[in-house]
């Protein structure tokens, strides 16, 4: 959403151009949906960029939330592999 009010796009006008539901947009924004191959494939036309991007920014979000969910878990459960010497 951050970038589409600078460029003047609606979620509607970007699900309508990319030929998805708005309601797909919106939870994408919402961090309540992942965008996928084909959600990529489409936003990386629209946008005039690659899917690959996409897919990475899905990722990274994906990865930050999973750290700040889980990481004092991790911390607990997760013996650091020490080579032996």
């Amino acid at each position: 959403e951050d970038f589409l009010k600078p460029m003047g796009i609606t979620q509607y006008r970007l699900a309508k151009s990319i030929g998805v539901p708005q309601r797909r947009i919106g939870e994408i924004i919402a961090g309540k949906r992942s965008i996928t191959a084909d959600t990529a494939l489409r936003l990386a036309r629209f946008f005039g960029t690659d899917a690959e991007s996409w897919i990475n920014l899905q990722a990274y979000y994906d990865l930050a939330v999973a750290e700040e969910r889980l990481h004092d878990r991790i911390e607990r459960e997760v013996v650091v592999y020490r080579a032996a010497s």
